[in-house]
């Protein structure tokens, strides 16, 4: 167990991301996901994240499916802010007070809640100051419909000025040992305002694990054949990591998958992955990291494995590299 920022909810040291249950990456299977999220509670494993544009706007129903009658057990996530065209897929960013209320109140239903422990800004809403974002979300916290506020892909500035409005229990952003991104500005600013840092992807969208060697397997609609890391060269560039990795793996005798998650565990205390997966096997194998140890001579070996600067690729296309707020 983690705590989750300096006022926040206990969580288990690795949560579970429920996006994927909804067909962001593969084929959506709703039966497994929802036997996932059942062993996870029998796991224990506490922390469940989903989002309001997942699916779109199907994947807190099936979260809110799956934990009926055993609502205490959970620490519940969520997010608002994009909003979905459904039929394209394409997203738009709305910070604006009267959507964040209404994509609340839509949001508890779907889930079947009172009550949302952590809700987070999925993005910032350039259109929109940051303050006036957070105080629609602070509204919230008074009227008792969320416990705890959030912020994802949030720049250190951004988060300064949010954290003066209200208290920010989390921030979420994509880090692993292949995006890097949150270390130094972000990453510190928590730690100095304690608040929990909440990594996504950090498997690399599968990637770290081994299980993805090329395109040919995955779905026309899967994500990450719009990412350039999965892409021509920068794929093939991306493998010789991987491999390398699996090597270090080997020797270490665990999977990729825990050795990359117990490296983002040795990060902090505050950081809590939430790899995302509709599999109870994977599920098992990424919850036995948070007990996997690793030693100053294994951290090295790690890090000289995948390398920042051997990564093949930035890690969004420009049109979603445009939505991460820059401050």
């Amino acid at each position: 167990m983690r705590q989750l920022g300096r006022d926040g909810p206990r969580v288990s040291a690795v949560g579970l991301g429920c996006m994927v249950i909804s067909g962001s990456y593969g084929t959506p299977d709703e039966a497994a996901g929802i036997r996932t999220i059942h062993r996870a509670l029998e796991l224990g494993v506490n922390f469940l994240d989903t989002a309001d544009v997942y699916g779109p706007y199907t994947n807190e129903a099936l979260v809110g499916r799956a934990i009926r009658g055993r609502r205490e057990e959970v620490v519940l996530a969520t997010k608002c802010g994009f909003v979905s065209s459904g039929a394209t897929g394409a997203n738009a960013v709305d910070g604006s007070p009267e959507h964040i209320r209404a994509a609340c109140e839509a949001s508890l239903e779907r889930l079947g809640t009172s009550f949302i422990d952590l809700y987070y800004l999925h993005r910032v809403d350039p259109k929109v100051p940051i303050e006036t974002s957070v105080r629609a979300m602070a509204e919230l916290v008074a009227e008792g419909k969320v416990r705890h506020l959030g912020l994802s892909e949030v720049h250190p500035n951004t988060l300064r000025r949010a954290h003066r409005v209200h208290p920010i229990t989390a921030v979420q952003s994509e880090y692993s040992l292949w995006t890097r991104d949150p270390e130094g500005g972000v990453l510190d600013t928590c730690r100095e305002l304690g608040i929990g840092f909440v990594p996504f992807s950090p498997l690399g969208r599968g990637f770290l694990s081994g299980t993805v060697r090329n395109l040919d397997g995955l779905p026309s609609q899967d994500f990450r054949r719009d990412l350039p890391r999965f892409q021509g060269e920068n794929l093939t560039r991306n493998l010789a990591l991987v491999d390398r990795l699996a090597g270090v793996a080997r020797a270490r005798g665990c999977t990729s998958a825990q050795l990359a998650l117990a490296w983002l565990l040795s990060r902090g205390p505050e950081i809590v992955p939430i790899p995302g997966t509709k599999h109870p096997r994977y599920l098992e194998e990424n919850v036995a990291a948070a007990d996997l140890e690793l030693s100053s001579k294994d951290l090295e070996a790690v890090e000289s494995a995948v390398r920042p600067d051997s990564v093949a690729g930035p890690r969004y296309s420009p049109a979603r590299l445009a939505l991460v707020d820059r401050g």
